[in-house]
């Protein structure tokens, strides 16, 4: 979502100059290019001056120190100033109540709040380990009720079946009244979305928030709306008392502007943010980890949680002991590995979390390239398990016709089959440098060759 601004900043603030001191003179043109890149971004005009002022007002004057460039030192500044901006840290759900804790989600048509709904049902029960219900009280459309009960057999939770004529108030009632017999934490209220706000959806949402008072109102925006996303935000949030943001579809060609306005337009924290369509992409809002993928410094908290996450832990033990006694990195393990990554969100989802490597901004490797690079993973995959489990184990005895086979079996040529068993030896060969003293150092400058269409990576 920040790339375009990650790179305008990146290439902007690498042109600070100046002796031992800020002045206003030697950070008046980079300010101007701050301004112009968030601009860009679709960042509301009036956040943008704010934020230019305050950035101004707190550079100015500052002593830089003898470790420190005077660029380095003005990133500093910019990154506190991003981090106020959007809010000093991630503001959890209020789920300290007598259960059951009500949740009701709110926005326009289109936003993705039915699928959102989902996601924070699969959250809550996995991370929060609550016991949750879904409703829908969108008497408008059946097929929203459709899909909310779809997708609460999906995540494993309890779904309250609902009707299109029955009121709004007396669905959600009945949801609570039926919430509390079964002992469930919390009541997920999904309500109708109309295309364009008008008088009647608001008094219908302001009602039904009267009738159930829920713990937390959330309002759903597309992030692809640019700063029209914040507006919204501020129209919703003064017919209803929001106690936060979700943003969704942050993955697609969202500009980052939503993210940076919607806090300073409504005053409420963003909570979460939707990364795709599956019901494990909704991740909490960390402005601070935000701030530095803004900046190129990547977010390896995230990544380091996410791995947390998905890892299958028994399978990493397992790979680790076996190259402690010396054992070779199969097939097999390689396979393990190139599932554990598409878990992970692909190659895209890795690369937009890294930070810079020697002025290098991975994540802004071309869509085109990251693409190219999913397919070569996959194809990788689909070569390997057209082997036999013997020919995966020891990759030695694949002759020219078993490759043949292997090609034929996996819809690939037979140069593609030599190509994976090459690679796989250079894994081989960066698995031992990792086992041995010294080995961290030693992979991270054998793993540029590694990643298709990157090329070779800086050297650490």
């Amino acid at each position: 979502m920040f790339d375009n601004l990650s790179d305008r900043l990146a290439q902007t603030l690498r042109h600070v100059t100046g002796k031992a001191r800020l002045s206003e003179d030697n950070i008046k043109d980079t300010l101007r290019e701050v301004r112009m890149a968030l601009l860009e971004a679709d960042v509301a005009l009036p956040v943008v001056k704010d934020f230019v002022n305050a950035v101004r007002d707190r550079a100015v004057g500052v002593e830089v120190s003898r470790s420190l460039s005077p660029g380095q030192a003005f990133i500093k500044i910019v990154q506190a100033e991003l981090e106020s901006l959007m809010g000093e840290a991630n503001e959890d759900l209020a789920l300290n109540a007598a259960p059951p804790a009500v949740i009701l989600m709110a926005g326009l048509q289109g936003a993705g709040k039915t699928t959102t709904v989902g996601k924070l049902a699969r959250f809550l029960k996995e991370r929060k380990k609550k016991t949750v219900m879904v409703v829908s009280a969108d008497i408008y459309r059946p097929a929203a009720i459709k899909q909310l009960e779809t997708l609460a057999n999906e995540v494993g939770v309890t779904f309250f079946p609902s009707d299109i004529s029955q009121k709004p108030q007396d669905i959600a009632r009945a949801a609570i009244a039926e919430a509390k017999l079964k002992f469930i934490d919390v009541v997920l209220v999904d309500t109708a979305g109309r295309l364009a706000i008008d008088n009647e959806m608001m008094a219908e949402i302001s009602e039904l928030h009267g009738a159930i008072n829920p713990i937390e109102t959330l309002f759903v925006v597309d992030a692809m709306t640019g700063q029209d996303a914040a507006n919204t935000a501020k129209a919703f949030n003064d017919a209803l008392p929001l106690t936060g943001v979700v943003l969704t579809k942050v993955d697609g060609d969202a500009r980052g502007g939503a993210a940076l306005s919607v806090r300073a337009i409504t005053g409420k924290p963003i909570k979460f943010l939707g990364m795709g369509e599956k019901t494990d992409a909704l991740d909490p809002f960390h402005p601070d980890r935000i701030a530095s993928r803004i900046l190129g410094m990547g977010d390896v908290l995230s990544l380091i949680e996410q791995a947390e996450q998905t890892i299958d832990k028994e399978k990493a033990e397992k790979l680790t002991k076996k190259l402690k006694k010396g054992k070779g990195f199969d097939l097999e393990d390689f396979r393990d590995q190139l599932q554990q990554m598409s878990k992970m969100g692909g190659m895209g989802g890795l690369l937009e979390k890294m930070p810079n490597m020697g002025g290098v901004n991975l994540a802004q490797m071309g869509g085109a390239q990251q693409g190219a690079a999913e397919k070569q993973f996959k194809q990788m995959e689909s070569i390997i398990n057209s082997m036999t489990p013997a020919e995966r184990r020891e990759p030695e005895i694949i002759s020219g016709s078993r490759r043949r086979r292997i090609a034929m079996g996996s819809g690939t040529q037979v140069q593609d089959v030599g190509r994976l068993i090459k690679q796989h030896k250079q894994m081989q060969k960066m698995m031992k440098k990792f086992t041995s003293k010294g080995g961290m150092s030693k992979m991270m400058r054998g793993l540029g060759g590694m990643i298709p269409g990157a090329g070779k990576l800086p050297r650490m």
